[in-house]
């Protein structure tokens, strides 16, 4: 619970009048305690009560706060104040007090003692005297104390004055460009200009000891060593925030404290706080390891002298209740000689005559209040709007410490504004000697004012970012004021933000300078802006242009390149055409030549045409015989080649190298023209049938002395047809009359005529065998399509006859695995396929539509899959029968035999694994007619037909149709009329022909004759099937054998 407060003194007087008033004041607000009014009015306890004590009359600024913390009218007690005084005639000196009464008094309050001052300067004789024989033994001295210790006071009237007699020391303060400061400083003792001597110091910081030398000696010094004396040296880090000048600066004064013949003493005064700062430079870390001087705290009796003797000079005597009471207050603190030096100025405004008692410092609230009372009284004063500047005054005369304590700044009477109520505030702060004025600078008298004063803390801890940023400002306007406005030195990016935000705070008051920089940014930063968007804008219109000239030069360079390729695809078409025709042209002559014309057309263009001439090219050609060749067969495995002849004989030729066939042997013994032959399958037996009613068989199976086996006549005439059995047991025979023979020829020795079937009235054109070898299928040149069953226990039996075309059948095969019967003829169906399972009533089951002419000839490949069809339309189709529904399908002939004109394609002796087509009679010129176009087509959906040879004058049709299977490699052989045969030599597995021809179009021819009437055999694709050709008369010379090239 609060004490009471002591009543009043008896009687009466304006003391106790105005304290009785401030009492009913405080009651009338609710009695609130002395605590609670010290922190609404920012005084002590004791100076608010001792206020309303009767004692003394309390100063004006007290007296406004403790009625501005009960809520009383300030504008009536200082009235009421002002009375009192008046009656009293006790005031002290206010801000019109003369500046040359002032300058009498003993105590220099919070400004430092200045050199000037030195008749006023008690307490650290001592140390001066340390200073100056530490100067005498080494030349770098550091002076190292904490904030209000006296540094400044000691360097300047205890230091300075002592080196006078036989020294000439200069001082310095750093500020915020120090080499500067120090260039400026020595350049006004010599009389020289500041400018050099800066410049001469940044390039080289070593000349500032010679610099001082040469200042001291034109300054008429006594001679003695030259003494740089540094001032608050922590500046060079709070100050100062250019590296380089900051760099060089201690640099200079390291230099300059070397040992070397006429070195400078060199001394600093840096507060303790900021040793870490300067111990980060090495050199001046190594400077200062011996040459530091500690400034600790005055001890009582140094107190007592700096109390007493600047009295007695003055001719004042100290009350000895004050000295005590001073002593103790002071005695072991830090920093407490700026708040002692203050509070002894303001006991001696209120000094008695000529002694200074402990009611004057009483009146002022002890060495505590009186900063605290002076800097309030100076705030009261002022009107709100000198509020306002003398705020911002004192906030940019206070440095924000990084890390450390706020310190002092100096700044320029330019920065200040020139306002005029900032310039009201600067003068009644400067005669309350808060702020230190001279000719260009001002700055807060001490660093005790920031510590000590609550309002003025309050102020620097409210928004210290935003302090740091102002002081960033700040110290960036100079910067760009001393480089003569360079628009390098303006704010950019981020630090343009904060100034933008800085001027637009009410709190912040930017100074002219400040103003005019940030203007200056902002209409760079616009003029980038602007520049940037006209650069953008260029720029996209020159990516634009360079994209348009892009996208132009690329459709330049498509349409060139295919210009190229097209120039240069038509003049290899017409390269490659021209070297086809000449190697069609040059194969009789020189067939080499002409198969190395052909392979680079190829090479070069590989299209229908030239791959024409390649294989028209790729061919072994040799005489078969001396007259013309009719028939031929190949036996399963594609080794063994017979080949019946007009000369009434029958060669055999061992083709497993097609590219040198080899005579195997010679059969012999028919007395005329030999029209058929048939290998059985295994290639065991050769049946040969003539024109001389005969059917021969012979032992095949030892090819180079085949042997006669024996000898079969039917009932009919000449035999145009013979096929065997699947299962080799049967031999059918066609005759001219219309008869067909079936031999059993288990016993090939005697062979039984088992049954000779009627029925038709013309020569039988085909015979073909199921695959069971129960039904025989024949066609007759009458048009009738006839099945016999040979399976019956009463011997064949006809089980239907039918036309199967609307123009007549003319040709009929089984299929190799199962009841399907295919029939040829002529009719919008050229080809017909029918499901023979009831042999009593065939079913049609699909037709073919693609000739445009009588199909004469037709054959199954091995696996039953593919159907070739040869037609007088001069082509031949190959159809995929897997699917009857759809037949056509991709496939390639294997094996053509071409006849002598454009007559229709008849029977020879088909059977499942060897089918061969043959005309059934040799037209009755004896010369052949020229056919020029006959063809191997493709039905849809084959998109890609390929063409076998172009169609060389003279060269005859396809007189037989073979299709037959070979597991490797395929063959394809030729024998127009004449006794010669080509073989292809490149049918060998070890080197494929591989053609292709991407632009092929369906129903364009793919296979053409050849020029010349010779037997030509082909290897082919995959599956092992051979088409081969054999025309029925021809003349030639014979030929060696000979190697073709490979595609």
């Amino acid at each position: 619970m609060p004490r009471k407060e002591t009543p009043l003194g008896a009687g009466d007087g304006p003391l106790l009048d105005f304290a009785a008033g401030l009492r009913r004041l405080r009651t009338s607000a609710g009695s609130p305690p002395y605590r609670k009014l010290a922190e609404r009015a920012h005084y002590s306890v004791s100076t608010l009560s001792s206020a309303a004590s009767g004692l003394r009359l309390p100063t004006l600024a007290v007296t406004l706060a403790y009625v501005g913390a009960c809520g009383g009218d300030p504008r009536e007690w200082e009235r009421r104040w002002r009375e009192t005084a008046g009656r009293l005639g006790g005031q002290r000196p206010g801000p019109g007090t003369s500046e040359e009464a002032q300058a009498q008094a003993p105590y220099a309050g919070l400004r430092p003692f200045r050199e000037q001052d030195a008749q006023w300067f008690f307490g650290r004789e001592q140390l001066v005297e340390e200073l100056v024989g530490r100067l005498a033994r080494q030349r770098f001295v550091v002076l190292l104390g904490a904030s209000g210790s006296g540094k400044s006071s000691l360097l300047r009237a205890g230091l300075a004055p002592a080196l006078r007699p036989s020294a000439a020391p200069v001082l310095l303060t750093p500020g915020p460009r120090p080499l500067e400061e120090c260039a400026v400083r020595l350049g006004a003792l010599a009389g020289l200009a500041p400018g050099g001597l800066y410049r001469e110091l940044r390039e080289d910081p070593e000349n500032l000891g010679r610099v001082l030398r040469q200042t001291t000696a034109r300054s008429g010094g006594p001679g003695g060593p030259a003494v740089l004396i540094v001032d608050q040296f922590e500046e060079v880090f709070t100050l100062c925030q250019d590296g380089r000048e900051r760099g060089c600066f201690i640099e200079a004064l390291v230099a300059a404290a070397a040992d070397r013949p006429g070195g400078c003493r060199v001394v600093l005064g840096v507060r303790a706080d900021f040793y870490a700062h300067c111990v980060r430079d090495s050199a001046l870390a190594g400077a200062m390891r011996q040459a530091r001087v500690p400034l600790g705290p005055m001890s009582p009796d140094e107190l007592r002298r700096a109390v007493v003797q600047p009295a007695r000079r003055a001719g004042l005597t100290v009350e000895g209740a004050l000295l005590a009471t001073l002593t103790a207050q002071a005695h072991g603190r830090a920093g407490a000689l700026p708040l002692l030096s203050h509070a002894l100025l303001e006991t001696w405004h209120r000094r008695r005559g000529n002694l200074l008692t402990l009611a004057g410092l009483e009146a002022v609230g002890g060495i505590e209040g009186a900063l605290v009372e002076s800097a309030e009284a100076f705030y009261t004063d002022l009107d709100p709007e000198q509020r306002g500047a003398a705020r911002r005054l004192l906030l940019r005369l206070t440095a924000p410490g990084a890390g450390t304590e706020d310190t002092t700044r100096r700044m320029t009477h330019g920065e200040q504004g020139d306002d005029a109520a900032t310039v009201a505030v600067v003068e009644r702060a400067a005669a309350a000697r808060l702020v230190s004025l001279d000719e260009e600078r001002m700055e807060i008298t001490h660093e005790a004012l920031i510590s000590s004063w609550p309002r003025l803390r309050e102020w620097l801890s409210a928004d210290r970012d935003q302090r740091r940023a102002h002081h960033r400002l700040t110290e960036a306007a100079a910067v760009w004021a001393a480089t003569g406005e360079d628009p390098d030195a303006l704010c950019r990016g981020a630090g343009l933000q904060t100034a933008r935000r800085l001027a637009e705070s009410a709190d912040v008051g930017l100074s002219a300078r400040e103003q005019a920089f940030l203007s200056a940014s902002l209409a760079a930063e616009a003029a980038e802006t602007r520049s940037a968007a006209r650069r953008t804008r260029r720029l996209r219109v020159l990516l634009a242009a360079l994209g348009l000239m892009t996208v132009l030069a690329t459709v330049a360079t498509v349409l060139s390149v295919r210009a190229t390729r097209e120039v240069t695809r038509q003049r290899n078409d017409a390269v490659a055409l021209n070297a086809a025709a000449a190697a069609t042209r040059t194969y009789a002559a020189d067939p080499e030549f002409a198969v190395q014309l052909a392979l680079a057309s190829y090479r070069l263009r590989p299209r229908r045409t030239t791959r024409d001439a390649l294989l028209s090219t790729l061919m072994t050609t040799w005489a078969a015989h001396r007259a013309e060749a009719y028939t031929l067969d190949v036996s399963d495995d594609g080794a063994l080649l017979a080949v019946g002849s007009r000369d009434h004989t029958v060669s055999l030729w061992d083709i497993r190298d097609p590219g040198r066939p080899v005579r195997a042997g010679t059969v012999t013994g028919h007395t005329e023209a030999v029209h058929a032959v048939a290998l059985s399958p295994g290639r065991r037996i050769l049946a040969t049938a003539g024109a001389d009613r005969t059917v021969r068989l012979w032992d095949a199976a030892r090819p180079l002395r085949p042997a006669a086996l024996s000898v079969l006549t039917g009932p009919g005439g000449g035999v145009h047809a013979v096929a065997f059995s699947p299962d080799g047991r049967l031999l059918a025979g066609g005759h001219r009359d219309g008869t067909v023979s079936v031999w059993g020829i288990g016993n090939t020795r005697r062979p039984r005529l088992r049954a000779a079937l009627g029925g038709h009235s013309d020569t039988v054109r085909s015979l073909a065998f199921s695959a069971d070898g129960r039904l025989l299928a024949t066609t007759g040149q009458d048009g009738a399509v006839r099945v016999w069953d040979l399976g019956g226990s009463g011997g064949p039996s006809p089980r239907a006859t039918w036309n199967a075309h609307e123009l007549g059948a003319f040709w009929a095969e089984f299929h190799p695995r199962g009841r399907l019967l295919a029939t040829a003829g002529g009719g919008r169906e050229a080809v017909r396929l029918w499901d023979v399972t009831d042999p009593d009533r065939p079913r049609r089951v699909s037709g073919i539509t693609g000739h445009s002419d009588v199909v004469g000839h037709l054959a199954f490949s091995p696996d039953g899959r593919t159907l070739a069809t040869a037609s007088d339309d001069r082509s031949v189709g190959i159809w995929d029968v897997g699917s009857p529904a759809a037949p056509p399908r991709q496939g390639r002939a294997r094996r053509l035999c071409h006849g002598r004109d454009g007559g229709p394609l008849h029977p020879g002796r088909p059977h499942a694994a060897d089918r061969c087509l043959r005309r059934d009679r040799p037209p009755a010129a004896d010369r052949l007619r020229a056919c020029r176009r006959t063809r191997l087509r493709r039905r849809p959906p084959f998109p890609h037909p390929g063409r076998l040879a172009p169609p060389p004058a003279r060269h005859p049709l396809p007189a037989a149709l073979r299709v037959s299977g070979r597991p490797v490699p395929r063959t394809l052989a030729r024998g127009p009329a004449g006794p010669r045969i080509r073989c292809d030599p490149h049918a060998r597995s070890a080197r494929p022909i591989r053609l292709r021809d991407p632009r092929a179009r369906p129903g364009r021819s793919t296979a053409q004759p050849p020029a010349s009437a010779r037997l030509r055999t082909h290897r082919r694709d995959e599956r092992g099937e051979t088409l081969s050709a054999v025309p029925w008369r021809g003349r030639g010379r014979r030929r060696r054998p000979r190697r073709g090239r490979s595609g």
